[in-house]
């Protein structure tokens, strides 16, 4: 399944049915650039990952500007997601709840992504 992509606050209940394996939480785009560097530093790994058909099923929520990322009222910040930092990809059951995530520079950590990619029994 192709990487879909969903924009604050479209399709915010929608991202626990159980369609998507993966959740990534991303900085919106300003020019059709991500104003956050770390997002962009593991676009391109998300991207080969996630892409491809044969790739895990995955969305991509952009969490919103820098100003309503900064906010403690920002809809991602609260539950059902708790987000704190992005990049945050987060791993889902087939009824939609979360089984881990792996947060920042652990994303840019072969090893520790591969792993975390990998298909499970959830």
């Amino acid at each position: 399944m192709p990487l879909q992509e969903a924009e604050l606050p479209a399709g915010f209940t929608s991202l626990r049915t159980g369609q998507y394996r993966y959740l990534i939480f991303f900085s919106s785009r300003v020019d059709g650039r991500m104003w956050c560097p770390d997002c962009v530093a593991v676009e391109k790994l998300v991207n080969e990952t996630f892409v491809p058909e044969s790739g895990p099923s995955a969305a991509v929520v952009y969490v919103g500007q820098k100003a309503e990322w900064k906010s403690q009222d920002n809809a991602f910040r609260k539950g059902p997601w708790h987000i704190t930092s992005i990049p945050t990809i987060v791993r889902l059951n087939d009824v939609g709840e979360e089984t881990s995530r792996l947060v920042e520079d652990d994303l840019l950590d072969p090893t520790k992504f591969s792993s975390f990619v990998q298909p499970r029994d959830t």
